[in-house]
């Protein structure tokens, strides 16, 4: 149809083109210019369609020509699937035959398992109704005993009844007197919260009867002292600051007091320990050691004498007693390790608990804490050696009274000097950011030495106001060689959402220095790719876009409009 319309289309643009070349000849003889222009440029047009119109004619018998080679195909595959659809019928016909036959073999087999299944459900109809006559006679004589039984019960509940009213009334009884006594208790508490109440009443009217007559007392002597021409701030305020003297002399004598009577209790209590412990001991070992108790009790007491008569500043009173408890404690110790051989045991029982009670265990862990053979007399060193030691003490006590006098050695090598701090840190500044509070963070950092010469390094401290977050952990390494370095642990612990400056300070033998410590918070950074929107030249009119980034470097997330 479509190439048969196209064959009629170009057979009228044929006619209309001869009708066409026929209207140009007869104006060109009328000598019409403008219509034969006109004319021509329609000849054009239809010769331009007339070609199409063949070409598209052309493809049509082309593709009419491919469908037909496809149809004819297409015939040949449909007769040889006709023969295949004819083999399929018979399969599928001897298919049923299978079916059939098996069909019938499966009804067979059902009916035999039907009559099997008849003899099965007779005979446990049979099973059932025996097993029902012996349920009916067991549930006959369940019966029974559980009416002999429920009479039993009845009787026993009626006894156990009779019990537990018994035992209820008791515990009324019981219950009464309980809140008797607590009516009482609370009626005498009553009767002494009103008898204590009345008395601190008394008090506080004492008490203001007092402040108002140290009042009088205290305007008294602001107007005698002004009378005088005195300063009669400053002579109240002497006052009261030797009043509160005299309060904090008065209570320490008595706790000095308290503290004469302890330690004399504990050295009570060491003689009798080192008497018990004489009895275990060989006679001449027991002699030794209680003649050296009995002289270092003498010792001790003759200086508890001049503490007291000596007893003129509170702080040397109090560093000398503690001194004296751990002379006491030192003198017990060796006189154990002298008296006691290192195969001699404590014995069990009441000394055990004496021991622990007595100044035998030193109150303040020393030299003495550990384990020495005291009684052991060293031997004689070499005089050159006593020599060498006594010049290398002066040397150090030099060395430390110039360092806490501020004067440092310079490090100096052949042409140069060190100037500058002697340890060097990396990273040079602790930095912990964007932290969150509750977690734990740790840090290493390597401490290098940077002078040209041996030097020391030991932890001083941290800033005040970093102790509540900031643990350092720093072994000291002892000497360390020019170039050498060590390392150490800072563990920050948040509580608050709050940015730390400070510092970590060390000491070394040059003088100190300081690493910076810094934790920040999370933070909102917020940045734009440009600081200029230049769009340029641009006609009126025209439309152009720029795009802008905005970017959140920072830790904590923002909004913005």
């Amino acid at each position: 149809d479509t190439l048969s319309a196209c064959r009629l289309r170009s057979k009228m643009l044929a006619k209309q083109l001869d009708h066409v070349d026929m209207e140009i000849e007869r104006e060109e003889e009328a000598g019409n210019v403008a219509a034969v222009s006109r004319l021509q440029a329609v000849s054009s047009r239809l010769c331009t369609e007339l070609e199409r119109e063949k070409e598209l004619e052309l493809r049509l018998a082309l593709t009419l020509k491919q469908n037909l080679v496809e149809l004819w195909q297409i015939e040949t595959e449909q007769e040889r699937y006709d023969i295949l659809r004819e083999q399929l019928q018979k399969d599928e016909e001897e298919l049923q035959m299978q079916y059939q036959e098996e069909r019938e073999a499966r009804i067979w087999k059902e009916k035999i398992t039907a009559l099997q299944a008849e003899g099965t459900r007779r005979t446990r109809e049979k099973r059932e109704e025996e097993a029902r006559r012996e349920r009916e006679e067991r549930n006959k004589k369940l019966l029974e005993d559980a009416k002999r039984n429920h009479e039993k019960a009845v009787c026993f509940l009626r006894q156990s009844m009779a019990r537990i009213h018994e035992k209820n009334a008791k515990e009324e009884a019981k219950a009464q007197e309980h809140m008797e006594r607590r009516i009482q208790a609370v009626l005498s508490l009553k009767t002494s919260i009103t008898s204590n109440r009345e008395r601190l009443q008394t008090l506080q009217i004492l008490n203001k009867a007092k402040a108002l007559e140290a009042k009088k007392e205290e305007m008294k002597m602001r107007e005698a002292i002004l009378a005088e021409g005195g300063n009669a701030i400053r002579e109240v305020f002497l006052h009261k600051r030797q009043q509160e003297h005299e309060k904090r002399k008065e209570a320490f004598r008595e706790l000095q007091k308290s503290r004469k009577m302890e330690i004399v209790s504990r050295i009570l209590q060491e003689r009798a320990a080192v008497h018990k412990q004489r009895k275990s001991q060989s006679p001449t070992k027991a002699v030794k050691a209680h003649c050296f108790v009995l002289l270092n009790v003498q010792v001790i007491e003759i200086c508890l004498k001049i503490a007291q008569t000596t007893s003129k500043h509170e702080t040397v009173e109090n560093n000398f007693l503690l001194c004296l408890q751990n002379l006491c404690s030192f003198t017990k110790a060796v006189a154990l390790s002298i008296s006691l051989p290192q195969d001699v045991l404590w014995e069990r029982g009441d000394e055990d608990t004496e021991r622990d009670k007595t100044l035998l265990v030193p109150e303040f862990p020393g030299l003495w804490s550990q384990e020495y053979y005291l009684h052991k007399v060293p031997k004689a060193e070499d005089p050159a050696q006593l020599a060498i030691r006594a010049v290398r003490k002066q040397m150090a006590k030099k060395k430390m009274e110039k360092l806490q006098a501020g004067i440092l050695p310079k490090q100096t090598v052949p042409a140069q000097e060190h100037k500058g701090c002697a340890f060097h840190s990396k990273p040079s500044c602790i930095h912990f950011k964007d932290f969150d509070v509750g977690q734990i963070y740790k840090k290493k950092i390597v401490l290098t030495n940077a002078c040209y010469s041996v030097n020391y390094c030991r932890l001083v401290g941290i800033s005040e106001w970093l102790k509540d977050f900031i643990s350092v952990d720093f072994d000291p390494p002892g000497k360390m060689s020019s170039g050498m370095s060590c390392e150490f642990l800072v563990t920050f612990k948040p509580m608050i959402n709050k940015g730390l400056e400070g510092e970590v300070m060390f000491m070394a033998q040059t003088g100190s220095f300081s690493v910076p410590l810094k934790c920040t918070v999370k933070t909102c950074m917020l940045a734009l790719d440009k600081e200029l929107i230049d769009f340029g030249s641009l006609v009126v009119g025209e439309t152009i876009s720029r795009p802008i980034s905005l970017t959140n470097s920072g830790a904590l997330g923002a909004r913005f409009k």
